[in-house]
């Protein structure tokens, strides 16, 4: 692989984290400067290469696709700078969020919110909408003040509320369709602590207590387990502390024994035997039992995902969450599908920006799974006729079969964010398929 802005053929495959989306492309770099990037998207423009950065590539969409040059950002990382009085920080795109959880917990400071995964990039988490559950915070991308950002002619633009406004509000969550972001300054917060109350509960509570519980808790998630009536659910409210986290033995059954390696058993049993995935639902849903802990903020809301899956998530209106949860589960109780994975049901509060899945609506989210190399393709078709009927708007990293058109109809703003593109990336630098399907020509 090169380094720098060398011009060397690739000869590397790239692969995402669910193995559904492979690229061969002609060249790779791994930029250590902004000035080495633009350097090295103004040599593939004069070669007639398109050009796409990847992360860690834990989108499902194929949004990183190229077979042109291939940008890497493991050099372009870390922390540029922390602004104590205004409450920020800066830093580089390509540094993980969990090297910057970490980092800022060094310092005291923390994130509002974040996803319950922290394997992706900065740049890659906030340029598909990776969001968490919050009443009055979710979207990682929400919690940007600026950011900078490399457009397809070489120029460095800064953005924020103030400074190209109209770039601001688009690329917090571009797809990588308006340019390479190269760094993100955030809002950050002192430390401070989270208590987690996990309790099962039955289909029929949540559902009846839904707008109860969203209302009364400042992050509240849960989950469902198809061919059961169980649910799972999680509030995570602030706390004056102190620490007091799962026990070794505790963590150690429920966040790794549990959630990774029995699950890993049970997926492979279910995919070896579908016929068996039903009665292993049962025994599933009741494994998990009530716990309350207290700590800080990520290593509350994230946790290890070593299962490999395959996931579709819609964004409906709050108010449609009920409605919607309860025809996919009569959906799924009428069909003969066999759903070895938990759906997964999240909340936000309205944004402003352009393209996210909670723009101008309060917003609740439906995540759709199954494990990798069992087949899918019924089990979403069958969830995304659901979700679509209550205009529901996909998440723009995970499958889903939308196209401009429907966008279009579904996002006040997107003629607002191909103007913009038309405007930043006139000739496609940026450009492949799956933008093309889902921005149009």
């Amino acid at each position: 692989m090169s380094t720098g802005t060398g011009s060397g053929k690739s000869t590397a495959t790239w692969r995402n984290w669910a193995g559904n989306v492979t690229a061969r492309p002609a060249r790779e770099v791994t930029p250590a400067s902004v000035d080495e990037l633009a350097a090295a998207l103004r040599r593939a423009k004069e070669d007639g290469l398109k050009a796409k950065p990847v992360g860690t590539g834990h989108s499902f969409t194929a949004t990183a696709f190229t077979d042109g040059l291939l940008i890497r950002p493991d050099l372009l990382t870390g922390i540029r700078g922390i602004d104590r009085a205004a409450g920020t920080v800066t830093v580089e795109a390509g540094t993980p969020l969990k090297r910057l959880n970490a980092a800022l917990a060094r310092e005291g400071l923390s994130l509002t919110n974040m996803g319950d995964i922290m394997e992706q990039t900065v740049s890659g988490a906030i340029s598909t909408g990776t969001h968490g559950t919050g009443r009055d915070s979710a979207s990682i991308a929400a919690q940007i003040v600026g950011l900078e950002l490399i457009t397809a002619d070489g120029t460095v633009l800064t953005c924020s509320a103030d400074e190209n406004p109209d770039v601001f509000a688009a690329a917090r969550i571009g797809l990588g369709a308006l340019g390479v972001i190269t760094a993100i300054t955030f809002a950050v917060e002192p430390i401070f602590f989270l208590t987690a109350r996990e309790e099962p509960m039955t289909f029929d509570q949540v559902t009846e207590d839904f707008d109860a519980l969203v209302t009364e808790n400042e992050h509240f998630e849960f989950y469902w387990f198809p061919h059961t009536g169980s649910c799972n659910t999680k509030r995570n409210n602030r706390s004056p502390g102190p620490a007091a986290p799962p026990g070794k033995v505790s963590a150690f059954v429920e966040d790794e024994l549990l959630s990774n390696g029995l699950f890993q058993v049970v997926n492979s049993l279910g995919r070896a035997v579908p016929a068996a995935i039903p009665g292993i639902a049962k025994i599933s849903s009741k494994a998990l039992s009530a716990r309350t802990y207290t700590d800080i903020p990520y290593k509350v809301f994230t946790s290890p995902r070593r299962v490999r899956f395959m996931e579709m998530e819609y964004a409906v209106p709050r108010e449609a969450l009920v409605a919607t949860l309860r025809e996919l589960k009569s959906m799924v109780d009428r069909s003969r599908l066999r759903i070895s994975f938990p759906v997964e049901v999240r909340t936000a509060p309205a944004d402003d920006i352009t393209l996210s899945t909670a723009s101008g609506r309060e917003t609740a989210y439906i995540a759709v799974h199954m494990y990798r190399g069992t087949p899918y393709q019924a089990y979403f078709t069958a969830a995304e006729r659901i979700f679509t009927a209550h205009e529901g708007r996909p998440h723009w990293g995970k499958v889903h079969t939308r196209d401009a058109e429907y966008f279009a109809k579904k996002y006040p703003r997107f003629g607002e964010f191909t103007a913009l593109r038309d405007r930043l990336d006139p000739d496609r630098l940026f450009g492949n398929d799956y933008l093309r399907r889902v921005l149009g020509a």
